[in-house]
């Protein structure tokens, strides 16, 4: 079931991002939940690749992939060790695919959550920040996935377990059927997933209703509404906290982004 939970002040927000439970096997305040900011509450938890593909998008995407590994072989010569792989450095690179991105940081999705094209948008409507557990989600995984995660002493798959665990997305896709879905920490290819601490969840085609399918198989995903008035203010915030552009994109196109919205009229 999906718990949500409104913050309309600082205190409640506090909350959110010291979640940390003491956990006597490792004798540290941890947990596995990764967080996704979203800038509308309206907005559905989609792929990029449903949303560009639709209907057709378990047809196109083999198309999309073996388009991208060939146009991109020249930057990348190593793109076709691996599926998952290019499945990484597609989204990365903004090619539509399966993958929703999250972070392990609240504070990385708060600031995705309060991110606005149009910045005069930014208080005309709630933004969202959503919250899975990992270990939940992988208690769902198949026999073979999960003995993969014991053998590995992690909860969390790397592109190698997973291409151990499958080596194809025809085979993935009937291994999670619609009720199982992966969590891959993607190997650091250059200082934006690094500085986003980036999880991706890889969608199974069969799973349409991203939403629908937490909402009956978990008990620990949150979903963190923010309400519209405390936008700038938490925006500001963010700021003082150094959890800006500047980090989120490193080099001069964050820089300029930072600089666009620090000297926005409102």
């Amino acid at each position: 079931m999906i718990k949500t939970v409104e913050i309309s002040d600082l205190d409640e927000l506090f909350k959110m991002t010291s979640e940390q439970e003491y956990r006597p096997d490792l004798k540290r305040y941890r947990n596995l939940f990764i967080y996704r900011g979203q800038p509308d509450e309206a907005f559905h938890m989609v792929t990029s690749l449903q949303r560009n593909c639709k209907d057709k998008k378990q047809e196109l995407e083999p198309c999309i992939l073996e388009n991208f590994t060939k146009y991109a072989a020249l930057i990348e010569p190593m793109i076709d060790r691996s599926v998952w792989h290019k499945l990484i450095l597609g989204q990365h690179h903004g090619l539509p695919t399966r993958l929703l991105d999250w972070s392990y940081s609240p504070l990385i999705a708060l600031h995705f959550a309060l991110t606005e094209e149009n910045l005069d948008e930014m208080d005309a409507h709630n933004c969202v920040v959503w919250r899975m557990d990992i270990h939940e989600l992988h208690q769902m995984l198949p026999e073979k996935y999960r003995r993969i995660e014991e053998r590995g002493r992690t909860t969390v798959f790397s592109v190698e377990m997973l291409d151990e665990a499958c080596g194809s997305l025809e085979q993935y896709d009937a291994d999670m059927g619609d009720h199982a879905m992966v969590v891959i920490e993607p190997p650091s290819v250059d200082p934006r997933i690094a500085n986003q601490y980036s999880f991706f969840s890889v969608i199974p085609s069969g799973m349409d209703d991203v939403e629908g399918f937490l909402d009956r198989n978990t008990e620990h995903t949150v979903r963190y509404l923010i309400k519209k008035e405390l936008r700038w203010q938490l925006r500001d915030f963010l700021d003082h906290q150094n959890i800006n552009e500047r980090l989120i994109y490193p080099g001069l196109d964050g820089i300029s982004r930072w600089l666009g919205r620090h000297y926005f009229v409102m």
